[in-house]
């Protein structure tokens, strides 16, 4: 993934509700009607926020008769998924990296 579509993958699961969204169509296959149904906000805001998951390529949209449904995309969980893998042992490495120096300064104050 480039740093583009990563960036466009955290924007998308930054949110609470584009979480839940998430959840939601992973589950099961729902229209923008129905998810508007679940939440506090227009269906104009559920809109706004099935399309940032879009942009991220988190969901996918297609159209049946006059209805516009949602499925979920887990390709692109497990793309997001492996990327916080990776970034988790950068991390161990460098707490690694960062006890062996604490060491070394330990075993040479006692030898002084």
């Amino acid at each position: 993934m480039d740093a583009d579509e990563v960036d466009r993958l955290f924007h998308g699961l930054a949110d609470a509700t584009r979480r839940d969204i998430v959840v939601q169509v992973l589950r099961q296959e729902q229209s923008i009607s129905s998810l508007a149904r679940r939440y506090d906000m227009s269906f104009a805001a559920v809109q706004k926020h099935v399309a940032v998951l879009e942009r991220a390529l988190l969901v996918t949209k297609h159209r049946r008769g006059r209805e516009q449904l949602v499925r979920g995309n887990p390709d692109i969980l497990h793309k997001a998924a492996r990327l916080l893998d990776e970034y988790e042992q950068i991390w161990r490495h460098r707490a690694r990296s960062i006890e062996e120096i604490l060491s070394e300064d330990r075993e040479t104050r006692t030898e002084r």
